[in-house]
C-alpha cells in the first residue's frame, strides 16, 4: 500500500531537512563517529544486553553456557527420532561426502569436494538454493585493490567490528582467502558491478575503513547463488541433490566419528539413511526464531537445525549470546515487514533520520551501534515515526542518492527494492523508506577450526552454522564471504579426510540416546522435541502434524 495521507505528512518533514543534509555530506560535515566510550554507552540499548532474555544450557557440552531463551529451548529438547526405532541396517543412501543444507556454503562445498573426486550428496530442507544466501543484498567484502587495501586491513576492520573478540585464527583466514574467492566466483561467470574498463566496484559499508565491498546490484546474495547453483548441478555426475529432505539427526559410527546422517523426507513424511565417510554442515541461521520477538529478514527454513545436531553429537557452541539485529528492515508496508534493506543504501549516501527530520547518528558505524541507535531513538527518545498499526521506525533517506549521484541511480543500482517498493505505490528514489531493526544473522554457532573441522573427527562446518569468525558482531559484506571461504575450506577438506583419514564402523545413534536421557534427567525439555525443521506460524490443527517443535515421530 502507498504511505497514508499522515505518514506523508511526515515525509514531508523530512524533505525539509534533505538539501541542508546533502550539503553537509557533499562538504564531509556529516554526524561524526562515535568515539568507543560512547559506543560502549549506545550498546547499552542492544537488546543482546537483556539478561532476562538468556539462561544458563542445562545439558551438552555447553552446559551452564547462558544463551537466548529461543536457542536454549532446542538444545534442551529430545530428539524428534526415536532411536530404537530407526533401523541403522538398511542405508537408503551412501557417498563420500554428505553435506547438509543447499545454501552459498554447501553448494560451495559440493563443488570442492567433488573437484578432489568424491561423490556427493546434498540433503537440502527446501528448495536447492532456498537459503539466506539468495537474500543476501549489499556485497561481499575482499581486499582486490592493490596498494588501497590489503587483508591486513580487512582483518583489523574484522576484529574491531568484532569487538576483538573473535577467534583470530578464523579471521586471518577469511580475509587471506577473500581475494582468492573473488576470483573463483568471478570465473564461474558471477556478475559482479563493474566499470566500463571491467574494474569491479566497490563501496564502503558500516564499520571498513576501506571500500572494498563488492556487489551485484542489491542481488549480490541471489547472484552468487545462482552462480554456485549452477556449477554444481553441472556435475550432476558427482554432485547428487537430495530436495525436501531435511537432516534430523547425525549418525555416528562405533569409533565415534561423523558418519552420515538421518533426513526426513517433508513429501512421503518418511525416514532415510545416509552414511557417509565425511559430513559438511551448512544449515544456515537462525531467524526464524525470532529471537526476542524481533521480525526477520531470514528465509523460511532458518531455525538452527545444524546447530542442534551438532551439538547433540557432542560439538561444544560459542558465541551465541550474541545475535545481530540488522539495522534496516522494512517496518511499512507491514507485507514486506522484516524484509531486508541493505547497508548499501547507507554507503551510498542515504540518512537515517528521526520523525523530525534530523540525523542522529552515522550511517557507517558497526551494525551493533547502528541498531542500538535506532532502537534508542524510538523507545527512549521517543523520536521514532509510528506506522498505522503502532510500530515504530525511523527514515531512510533513499532519495538523497539521487540528489548525491545523479537522478535513476537509486532505481539502476538498487533494482531488487525499487520494484519491490513500486508494488506498493512507492518510489524510493522520491520517498524514503520506513525501517526498524529486524533479526538479521546468527553471531555464533558450533566451534570449528580454520580447516573446517569440528571436534567431532568427520564432521566439518561452513557458513553461519559455525561460530567465531565474527566475534559479537558481524560486518556487513563478511557472511557471502564467510560462505565462500569456509564453504570451500569445509568441502575441500571433507574429502582429503573422505579419502585418507575415514574409518568404517557400525551406525549408531547411541549419543541421540544418551543426550534424550540427560534432557530427561534434568527434568529442562518440557515436552519439546528439536531440530525445529520449520517455524510454527499455524493453525492449531496443523500444529499436531510434524512441523512444530512438539511433534514425535512421524505422521506414518
Amino acid at each position: 500500500m502507498p504511505y497514508p495521507e499522515k505518514l506523508k505528512k511526515l515525509i514531508k518533514v523530512v524533505e525539509s531537512t534533505r538539501a541542508e543534509r546533502v550539503e553537509r555530506k557533499k562538504n564531509n560535515q556529516e554526524v561524526p563517529f562515535l568515539s568507543l566510550d560512547e559506543r560502549k554507552e549506545m550498546l547499552k540499548h542492544h537488546p543482546d544486553i537483556k539478561e532476562e532474555g538468556r539462561r544458563e544450557l542445562q545439558v551438552g557440552p555447553s552446559k551452564g553456557y547462558r544463551i537466548a531463551h529461543e536457542m536454549a529451548d532446542l538444545l534442551e529438547a529430545k530428539s524428534r527420532v526415536e532411536p530404537e526405532k530407526i533401523d541403522l541396517s538398511k542405508v537408503d543412501y551412501e557417498t563420500d561426502v554428505l553435506v547438509i543444507g543447499g545454501g552459498g556454503a554447501g553448494t560451495a562445498a559440493s563443488i570442492l569436494a567433488a573437484q578432489q573426486g568424491c561423490k556427493v550428496i546434498i540433503a537440502t530442507k527446501l528448495r536447492h538454493g532456498d537459503a539466506n544466501t539468495m537474500m543476501a543484498e549489499g556485497g561481499i567484502q575482499a581486499a582486490t585493490k592493490g596498494h588501497k587495501d590489503s587483508p591486513y586491513y580487512h582483518y583489523l576492520d574484522v576484529m574491531g567490528g568484532g569487538h576483538f573478540k573473535n577467534v583470530p585464527d578464523l579471521v586471518e583466514t577469511l580475509c587471506t582467502k577473500a581475494p582468492d574467492a573473488i576470483k573463483w566466483l568471478e570465473s564461474l561467470g558471477c556478475n559482479f558491478s563493474k566499470f566500463p574498463d571491467g574494474t569491479l566496484k566497490t563501496i564502503h559499508g558500516g564499520g571498513t575503513s576501506r571500500k572494498r565491498m563488492h556487489y551485484a546490484a542489491d542481488i549480490t546474495g541471489a547472484e552468487m547463488m545462482r552462480t554456485v547453483r549452477d556449477e554444481a548441478r553441472n556435475r550432476s555426475a558427482d554432485i547428487q541433490v537430495v530436495e525436501f529432505s531435511p537432516a534430523v539427526e547425525l549418525l555416528l559410527n562405533e569409533h565415534g566419528h561423523c558418519a552420515g546422517a538421518v533426513l526426513y523426507n517433508l513429501e512421503t513424511e518418511e525416514y532415510t539413511i545416509v552414511k557417509a565417510k565425511a559430513v559438511v554442515m551448512a544449515t544456515g541461521g537462525c531467524g526464524r526464531l525470532h529471537i526476542q520477538g524481533f521480525m526477520t529478514t531470514n528465509h523460511y527454513g532458518a531455525t538452527a537445525d545444524g546447530i542442534v545436531m551438532g551439538y547433540r553429537a557432542g560439538v561444544p557452541v560459542c558465541f551465541l549470546h550474541t545475535v545481530q539485529y540488522h539495522p534496516t528492515g522494512i517496518v511499512f508496508p507491514e507485507q514486506a515487514e522484516g524484509i531486508l534493506i541493505t547497508e548499501k543504501f547507507r554507503g551510498s549516501g542515504a540518512n537515517l533520520v528521526n520523525i523530525e527530520g534530523q540525523q542522529f547518528v552515522n550511517e557507517r558505524e558497526p551494525r551493533d551501534v547502528e541498531a542500538s541507535a535506532i532502537i534508542k531513538e524510538c523507545v527512549v527518545d521517543s523520536k521514532g515515526v509510528p506506522t498505522p498499526t503502532g510500530k515504530l521506525g525511523v527514515w531512510l533517506d533513499s532519495p538523497m542518492i539521487d540528489m548525491l549521484q545523479g537522478e535513476g541511480t537509486v532505481e539502476r543500482e538498487f533494482p531488487g527494492k525499487f520494484i519491490l517498493y513500486k508494488r506498493f505505490g512507492i518510489d524510493i528514489s522520491k520517498e524514503p523508506m520506513l525501517i526498524y531493526p529486524t533479526l538479521h544473522y546468527q553471531n555464533g554457532g558450533l566451534e570449528f577450526k580454520n580447516t573446517g573441522e569440528t571436534g567431532v573427527p568427520g564432521l566439518f562446518v561452513g557458513g553461519e552454522v559455525g561460530g567465531g569468525i565474527h566475534g559479537e558482531n558481524r560486518l556487513m559484506g563478511n557472511s557471502l564471504l564467510d560462505i565462500m571461504v569456509y564453504g570451500r575450506i569445509a568441502g575441500e577438506h571433507a574429502a582429503a579426510y573422505a579419502k585418507e583419514q575415514a574409518t568404517d564402523g557400525k551406525l549408531s545413534l547411541e549419543h541421540v540416546k544418551t543426550y534424550n536421557a540427560e534432557v530427561d534427567e534434568t527434568g529442562c525439555g518440557d515436552g519439546r522435541v528439536a531440530p525445529m525443521i520449520l517455524p510454527d506460524y499455524t493453525d492449531p490443527v496443523v500444529r499436531e502434524r510434524q512441523l512444530t517443535a512438539h511433534y514425535v515421530g512421524t505422521l506414518r
